[in-house]
């Protein structure tokens, strides 16, 4: 049997984040977004070499930097079911808000938390399917507001 290139459960693309205290990340995004941790590899001082957590479908991966290595914080853009609703859960987990959910003009509403690591996470709900024609109005409507 072949095995495949992307592993079973996984996407082309994973994020991968580097934070100093990834074990405190993940148990943030378990609170905050229903992530279901997969991996929690720590190292012999503590800290999380690799760590691993499904949001919905998606796989987020994430380590604490190495010896003199940078944190390197990301925007990451997560779609559910409730955005108000995972919006609140998120601050009630210790998130800053970046922006308060609304209605956008592409068709999602959307929020915008920030964790205590610098990640930025937009939340959003896709409400309404918007023709690029549409699309193309409204945001020019928006500009001229």
């Amino acid at each position: 049997m072949a095995v495949r290139p992307t592993p079973e459960g996984y996407h082309s693309v994973t994020p991968y984040l580097t934070v100093r205290g990834a074990g405190d990340l993940l148990d943030y995004i378990k609170q905050a977004f229903g992530a279901e941790e997969t991996v929690r590899m720590p190292g012999p001082d503590g800290r999380v070499m690799h760590g691993e957590a499904r949001i919905g479908d998606s796989m987020v991966m994430m380590g604490d930097p190495g010896e003199g290595g940078e944190e390197i914080p990301a925007m990451i853009h997560l779609y559910v079911d409730d955005c108000d609703a995972t919006y609140r859960r998120a601050l009630q987990a210790g998130g800053t808000s970046v922006r308060e959910p609304a209605d956008q003009f592409y068709g999602d509403r959307s929020g915008g938390v920030k964790d205590r690591f610098g990640n930025t996470w937009w939340i959003a709900t896709h409400v309404e399917d918007v023709s690029p024609e549409e699309m193309s109005k409204r945001m020019a409507a928006a500009a001229q507001a």
